[in-house]
């Protein structure tokens, strides 16, 4: 097989990794545009930047707030599996209209065509100073995870799962942004947030002030 050959392959097997997939996409023209970014080092590793507006993410703050599963100061996590909340439900499909409407590979094509797109949900709230350990999703879950962030930014850092297979790469998420994790990302790559005992991160040289975070994890189940 000689060289173009053996590109055309590579291609059909895997895509076309051009550089216009490495710029940041803008969707919009003003302060408050959605921005579609592949994270470098990472495939499968996507950040889009405003998703939600300012507006939406009150909206979505008290739908949760008033679902009742914070009133415990000890509870910090809900789960919920199948019929998910409308709230949850329309933020799942707010995530498919959006992937339909950029030409990115932003998750795989066969991804998008699933019913329903997500059907778990994981609703976390961190206190300044809380984390999560490095883990990478149970292979309970199928490809393709997408996860939310609301009120406070805070630095999400990816790490191989295999020591000595690269190095971490930080990403920083701001309120109302949406990561999405598959196929490399999603299976070998750990996520975490580190715990900080002062309560403050570090991006780009600078303490992130940081308050109450919430994030909101939507998965699929693989079937039994």
């Amino acid at each position: 097989m000689d060289d173009d050959d053996e590109e055309a392959h590579l291609k059909a097997a895997f895509g076309d990794s051009s550089d216009d997939e490495k710029e940041p996409v803008v969707v919009g023209d003003s302060a408050t545009a959605v921005v579609w970014e592949r994270v470098e080092k990472i495939n499968g590793l996507w950040l889009c930047r405003n998703f939600l507006s300012v507006h939406h993410q009150s909206h979505l703050l008290s739908a949760i707030l008033n679902e009742g599963w914070f009133v415990q100061e000890s509870i910090n996590q809900a789960m919920r599996f199948g019929d998910l909340p409308s709230w949850a439900t329309e933020l799942s499909d707010l995530i498919l209209e959006s992937l339909e409407s950029v030409e990115l590979p932003v998750l795989p094509a066969d991804l998008l065509w699933r019913e329903p797109l997500f059907d778990q949900l994981i609703v976390n709230l961190y206190q300044p100073g809380e984390g999560i350990c490095a883990h990478v999703d149970l292979l309970r879950f199928e490809d393709g995870i997408a996860i939310v962030s609301l009120e406070s930014p805070c630095v999400m850092r990816f790490s191989p799962a295999e020591k000595g297979e690269g190095e971490a790469v930080d990403v920083l998420l701001s309120p109302g942004s949406l990561i999405l994790m598959s196929g490399e990302a999603r299976y070998h790559w750990k996520h975490e947030i580190n715990r900080k005992q002062i309560g403050f991160q570090v991006w780009e040289g600078e303490e992130i002030d940081q308050k109450r975070r919430i994030s909101i994890t939507l998965r699929k189940l693989c079937p039994a």
